[in-house]
């Protein structure tokens, strides 16, 4: 998957979605961790759009415990139409990724990694940011950094930092969560962020804040 340019990518834990999403997504990002025998079903799938895969965990705003977690996440990673994998950046830090991103890396063609944090409580300062994403793309090709807006100031200091680290040719997807900072969603690429993430169906958003899709990939091309 090349982030090269900006990726929407279309939040789902059913693949069938897929093609409900085909005109306004460049990618589909399957959550495993909400969806039931997320391996079979990408045996199933049979859709046109590159898959990146999230298995994330219950400590990261997911609904998978940890036994097992990124051993899926390497079994997702065989299928030819996962170009892609959203890692924590905990996990990253800790080692416990270590094994899983060998195997990505040794796939031919590799598979993108997507490096993220979360911070379901607030906006860390401007630094605080910068190092954090700086850290996720010296590990990553992509880093990611989603925060809870509580006012403009927290939105404003996202996109600060996403425009001094593309400035820097660092590549980042930032988000602010909640209704402060929705609005980040769709000005974030003018700044340089290179993921965005819709659901399909407004009643199935995966973080607070989130357009659906059909809406953000309006907003994003005007």
């Amino acid at each position: 998957m090349d982030f090269d340019s900006f990726v929407l990518a279309a939040s789902t834990a059913n693949l069938a979605e897929e093609p409900a999403a085909r005109e306004h997504a460049d990618a589909i990002e399957f959550r495993m961790d909400l969806a039931e025998a997320p391996l079979a079903a990408l045996e199933r799938y049979d859709g046109d759009l590159p898959i990146l895969a999230t298995n994330r965990a219950e400590w990261e705003g997911g609904d998978t415990a940890d036994d097992g977690r990124l051993e899926t996440l390497a079994e997702a990673s065989r299928f030819e139409a996962v170009e892609a994998i959203d890692v924590e950046l905990a996990a990253m830090r800790g080692g416990d990724a270590d094994a899983l991103l060998e195997t990505v890396r040794d796939r031919e063609p590799n598979v993108a990694v997507v490096a993220s944090a979360h911070d379901f409580g607030g906006t860390p300062q401007e630094s605080a940011m910068i190092e954090t994403l700086t850290d996720a793309c010296e590990r990553a090709d992509v880093g990611k950094l989603a925060v809870t807006a509580h006012d403009r100031a927290d939105a404003l200091a996202v996109l600060s930092a996403t425009r001094r680290l593309t400035a820097e040719g660092k590549p980042v997807a930032t988000m602010a969560m909640g209704e402060a900072g929705s609005h980040t969603r769709a000005v974030a690429p003018v700044y340089g962020s290179r993921i965005g993430y819709a659901p399909v169906d407004p009643e199935k958003a995966t973080a607070p804040g989130q357009y659906d899709l059909e809406t953000l990939a309006r907003l994003v091309t005007t």
